[in-house]
């Protein structure tokens, strides 16, 4: 019977998932970053916010530190015209989309729009249904370069036949656009989303409470395979700055969404941040390891409790960076081994909040984590330079 088994073919005995295929449009091969109105603004949108948002992420640090994408969620869009192309809201978006993406691309930075797969928005504006080739066409024409489905009013349609729809028309636009799916995890986005879009969202929408965040780290961390560049999971958007947590609370949440790989989509009013959000959405050494270039999608290897959480991704460069999260409303040590993180011999430790080398260690690495915290550390094999 061992010899049988050993012939048999690794996926049939269950030991590896063969991954799914990979929808290769060039773009995306790290995670996204950026900014998105919804968190803070939601259908309070206009030019003029775009503008002055475009103008502070250029000015303040958010643009050097890597975020790309200026993102206009729903209620842009009011009513198609006579030829069945999108109108923006005359009185928010006097002079149309096209001379905002415009003023956008001139700091530096990409325009994005939001749309819906079914019939109507989810704040009931025109959705993109039976008009997949017009809207990319039309996006294209504007200069647009991420373009987020939503899947309200989406009754009796098929996910993936519906955003498979939309990503061929994008291909055809001729233009290179980040398409982001946005259909919560009902339909298992991370089965067919790689070969569809570069994210996909794996959850509902995330609240600006410690709870929403941890509910949706639960969830999007089961799906950690269909992760690598150029494809996504997606927990939603960063609630960080919005007031509804702690400092250490939005630190844990920036960590842990840099340590799954995702997408760092900031959704604050980054034009009157204070300084300890902007530290946060600002930490290089953070962002470094969600744009780490091995693209693996970092996930659970210990927890002493259900509350105290070893959490670990690879990094190109042989080490690994490790988040030890503390769920609990008291202060606690947390300790990981080396064994869990699939290393061996000694290792060198940096702290990634503090900027601070700690020293080499052999073994395992513990630490005190604030009520509702984390640290996250770079752990380095000692032989690999």
């Amino acid at each position: 019977m061992r010899a049988l088994l050993w012939v048999l073919p690794v996926a049939l005995l269950g030991l590896t998932r063969i991954p799914p295929p990979l929808l290769d449009n060039g773009v995306a091969r790290t995670p996204p970053m950026g900014w998105n109105s919804w968190n803070h603004f939601g259908c309070d949108v206009s030019a003029q916010l775009i503008k002055e948002t475009a103008d502070a992420m250029a000015a303040n640090g958010l643009r050097d530190a890597g975020y790309q994408y200026v993102v206009i969620d729903d209620c842009w869009q009011v009513a198609r015209d006579a030829r069945g192309r999108l109108v923006a809201d005359t009185v928010r978006f006097p002079g149309g989309m096209k001379p905002l993406a415009d003023y956008v691309h001139a700091r530096g930075l990409r325009f994005g729009l939001y749309t819906d797969a079914g019939r109507r928005t989810c704040q009931g504006r025109p959705g993109t249904y039976g008009s997949e080739d017009l809207d990319a066409r039309t996006f294209a024409e504007w200069g647009v370069d991420y373009v987020k489905e939503d899947w309200c009013y989406a009754e009796g349609l098929d996910a993936p036949t519906q955003y498979a729809k939309f990503r061929d028309a994008l291909a055809r636009a001729g233009r290179p656009i980040v398409f982001s799916i946005c259909e919560w995890g009902s339909a298992a986005p991370w089965e067919w989303g790689p070969a569809t879009g570069n994210l996909w969202r794996t959850t509902t929408d995330i609240d600006d409470t410690w709870n929403s965040m941890l509910s949706l780290l639960d969830i999007s961390g089961q799906h950690a395979s269909a992760a690598r560049p150029g494809a996504w999971n997606d927990p939603d958007m960063l609630e960080v700055g919005n007031g509804g947590m702690t400092d250490d609370e939005y630190r844990a949440h920036f960590s842990l969404w840099a340590l799954m790989a995702a997408p760092l989509i900031a959704g604050n009013d980054v034009r009157t941040m204070t300084p300890a959000t902007r530290d946060i959405l600002t930490n290089r050494e953070v962002i470094a390891v969600d744009q780490d270039s091995l693209g693996v999608q970092g996930t659970l290897v210990s927890e002493r409790t259900p509350e105290l959480q070893v959490w670990m991704k690879p990094l190109t460069d042989g080490g690994r960076a490790v988040v030890l999260l503390n769920r609990s409303a008291l202060q606690s040590v947390v300790a990981a081994s080396w064994w869990r993180l699939r290393i061996s011999g000694p290792a060198r430790v940096r702290d990634l909040w503090a900027h601070a080398e700690l020293g080499t260690f052999t073994n395992r690495f513990s630490a005190t984590v604030p009520a509702h915290g984390v640290v996250m550390v770079r752990v380095t094999p000692a032989h690999v330079p």
